[in-house]
């Protein structure tokens, strides 16, 4: 656990240097990401177990699409995530 926040198991051993690989994008991604056989959409999923992220992502003003910055870099690149703030900023 780093800073009060539980981290997968995959995800502690990269950042502690134990492995060299990170955790499967789909995993970083979560909650956020629905893969289709033809496509990928980019859908929040609400779990209860997220509740507690949500309301200090509220108290903090920070959405759920910069929560999740770097893996939506990860699998979707810098240009597609630059274009993602842009419309953000306009809702």
């Amino acid at each position: 656990m780093t800073k009060n926040v539980a981290l997968c198991a995959i995800e502690e051993a990269y950042n502690q240097g134990e492995i060299d690989w990170k955790k499967p994008v789909s995993c970083h991604l979560y909650p956020v990401i629905q893969d289709y056989s033809e496509f990928s959409a980019v859908n929040y999923h609400k779990w209860q177990i997220c509740d507690d992220a949500c309301e200090l992502g509220e108290e903090l003003g920070v959405p759920v699409y910069k929560f999740v910055k770097e893996a939506l870099i990860r699998k979707f690149g810098e240009d597609w995530y630059a274009e993602l703030e842009k419309v953000a900023e306009t809702l």
